[in-house]
C-alpha cells in the first residue's frame, strides 16, 4: 500500500467517513504522494508518456490565437499600460510560451508585460522555468499582484479542483464520502449520515433516489476572488475546460491514467481525477464582482472566430 492510501485509511479509521473533496485535495496537492506534485503528467498514447495532454500540447496554434486574443484585448484599453498575465495550472509552461513568442512581435506589449503563473507543484515549476524562465511563481492567486490591468488564462484548471458531491436517499440528500474497502488501498463511495438541507438548488427538489449533484466550492471561491481583482485592477479572463451550464444533475468525477479510464477510488496519487466544471457557477461569481460575461462557447467556435482556419 502506497503512503498516501495508508494515510487516508488511518485518517478514516480515526475521524470517520472521508468526504470526496478532502479525497480529491489529498489524491492531487498532497505535499508528498499528490498526483501533480510528483510528476508531469503529460504525453500522447504516440510517445509513451503521459496519463493524458490538453490542447496547447497538441498544436502551438492554441498557444498563438490566445496570445493575440490577449494582445488585443491589451491594445484596445488604452494607451499603453502595465500588464499582469497570468496563467493558473499552466502545465509545462507550452501555453505561455506560445502566447509570448507571438505578443513578442509587439514590443510595446513586452515592454509593460509581467508574466505570473500559479502553480504549487515543484515538478511542474521546473517544465515551467525553461520554458517561461521570467515568470513570477505564485501558490494561490491571493499573492497576485494588484499594480496593472490582468489578462488570466486557465486552460483545465478548474476541472481539477475538489467537488462536493450529494446523493439523493429517498427524500433526504446526504454528502457522499469514501469508506476503505476490504481490499487493502481501495475506497468505496457512500451516502454518509448527515442530511443535508440548505445549500442545494431548485433542481434537487425533483430528483430521484440516488441522483448526484455536485458543487463546486474551491472552484467558487477561486472564481470569485478572481473576479474580484479584475474587477479593481481591470482586465479579462478566459477560461477553457470541459463543462456544462448548470446546475445539472449527474456524476462527472473520472480518473485517467496512461490515457485510458481508471478506477478514481483504487489508487489516490497515482491517477489524474478531474470533474465537469459549472460554467453557469462561474459567470455568476464574475457577475457578482461586476463583470461582464461572454459565453459559454465551443473550443472550436472560439477560435475559429479568432482566426485558427487562416492560421492554419
Amino acid at each position: 500500500m502506497s503512503k498516501l492510501k495508508a494515510k487516508l485509511a488511518a485518517q478514516i479509521q480515526a475521524n470517520g467517513p472521508l468526504s470526496l473533496a478532502d479525497y480529491m485535495d489529498a489524491a492531487l496537492a498532497d505535499p508528498e504522494e499528490g498526483y501533480y506534485m510528483r510528476r508531469a503528467p503529460f504525453g500522447t498514447p504516440h510517445d509513451g508518456g503521459g496519463d493524458f495532454t490538453t490542447a496547447p500540447e497538441i498544436s502551438q496554434m492554441f498557444g498563438e490565437l490566445v496570445g493575440a486574443w490577449c494582445l488585443d484585448l491589451w491594445a484596445r484599453s488604452g494607451p499603453p499600460q502595465p500588464v499582469n498575465l497570468v496563467e493558473l495550472g499552466p502545465g509545462r509552461g507550452t501555453l505561455m510560451a506560445d502566447i509570448c513568442r507571438t505578443t513578442g512581435r509587439n514590443s510595446d506589449f513586452t515592454q509593460h508585460l509581467s508574466v505570473h503563473f500559479v502553480e504549487t507543484s515543484p515538478t511542474l515549476r521546473a517544465e515551467q522555468k525553461q520554458r517561461v524562465p521570467n515568470a513570477n511563481w505564485h501558490n494561490s492567486i491571493a499573492t497576485l499582484p494588484e499594480n496593472a490591468m490582468t489578462l488570466v488564462i486557465a486552460n483545465e484548471f478548474f476541472d481539477a479542483l475538489p467537488v462536493r458531491q450529494c446523493i439523493r436517499v429517498g427524500d433526504e440528500w446526504r454528502e457522499r464520502v469514501l469508506l476503505p474497502r476490504e481490499e487493502p488501498g481501495r475506497f468505496i463511495a457512500v451516502a454518509g449520515y448527515r442530511r443535508i438541507e440548505s445549500g442545494l438548488p431548485p433542481i434537487a427538489a425533483d430528483a430521484p433516489d440516488g441522483a448526484i449533484l455536485e458543487s463546486p466550492i474551491a472552484a467558487a471561491e477561486i472564481a470569485y476572488a478572481l473576479a474580484q481583482k479584475i474587477a479593481r485592477q481591470g482586465g479579462a479572463a478566459i477560461i477553457v475546460d470541459y463543462g456544462y451550464e448548470g446546475p445539472a444533475l449527474g456524476d462527472t468525477l473520472q480518473a485517467v491514467k496512461a490515457h485510458q479510464f481508471a478506477d478514481p477510488f483504487a489508487d489516490p496519487g497515482e491517477v489524474d481525477l478531474t470533474t465537469h466544471v459549472d460554467f453557469t457557477m462561474l459567470g455568476n461569481m464574475a457577475r457578482q464582482a461586476g463583470l461582464r460575461v461572454h459565453g459559454p462557447v465551443s473550443q472550436g467556435s472560439f477560435l475559429r472566430q479568432l482566426g485558427i482556419d487562416a492560421r492554419a
